[in-house]
């Protein structure tokens, strides 16, 4: 896949990183020069410098071609404008920009555009840990209505099938990693000692969650 990511700040230099480690081909656009060198010297993307949002740097960085664009710079403007303009003039298939403040988020949705908020995903990180430490999410989805949650199948529960710990619409086990192998269980599946259960559920259930684990 083809990536621009503008804004080569901590967020956006380690993004790069991850996708070209991950074999997919990056363009890094940045007016700030000096901050190139956060990509390291093993590097195998591109790199433009100039202005996120503007036209000829775009096209320079290969937007007509791009299969995703992504404004991680320090400025919220900047980033939807760049965004808006990836989507609505190049119509880049997959835009998403990197907002701190996340009273704006539901503004920029009706416009169509995906929007990140680390201040608003960071706040819910904690909430949940504080909440819940023995059943921290992996990760959450949309505003944390729904979380990912990994659990050592305890003792209670080893020798039960996987319908007694699925409840339609708010608790459903989506994984088993067992031995090392994951795999994905049907409501018949027999929980055994040493797995590793993985729950999508409801961030409103997870005190049903705890009782059915308990």
């Amino acid at each position: 896949m083809r990536v621009i990511i503008m804004g080569c700040g901590r967020v956006g230099s380690q993004l790069s990183r991850i996708l070209v480690d991950n074999g997919h081909e990056v363009v890094v656009i940045d007016q700030d020069s000096t901050l190139f060198a956060r990509l390291g010297p093993s590097f195998r993307g591109q790199i433009v410098r100039g202005v996120g949002f503007d036209r000829d740097v775009l096209v320079k960085a290969g937007i007509e071609e791009a299969e995703a664009f992504v404004a991680t710079s320090a400025s919220d403007d900047a980033n939807i404008i760049a965004a808006r303009i990836a989507r609505n003039v190049f119509h880049v298939p997959r835009v998403i920009a990197r907002q701190q403040d996340p009273r704006r988020a539901e503004i920029y949705r009706r416009l169509g555009l995906i929007t990140i908020s680390p201040t608003h995903w960071g706040a819910r990180r904690i909430y949940e840990l504080l909440s819940h430490t023995d059943l921290a999410p992996i990760m959450t989805f949309g505003n944390g209505e729904v979380a990912l949650i990994a659990v050592d199948t305890p003792p209670q529960l080893v020798g039960r099938l996987v319908q007694h710990l699925s409840v339609p619409g708010e608790v459903s086990v989506v994984a088993i990693t067992r031995e090392g192998q994951a795999m994905l269980p049907t409501l018949g599946t027999e929980f055994r000692s040493k797995d590793v259960i993985h729950l999508a559920v409801l961030s409103s259930a997870m005190e049903r969650l705890r009782a059915l684990l308990e």
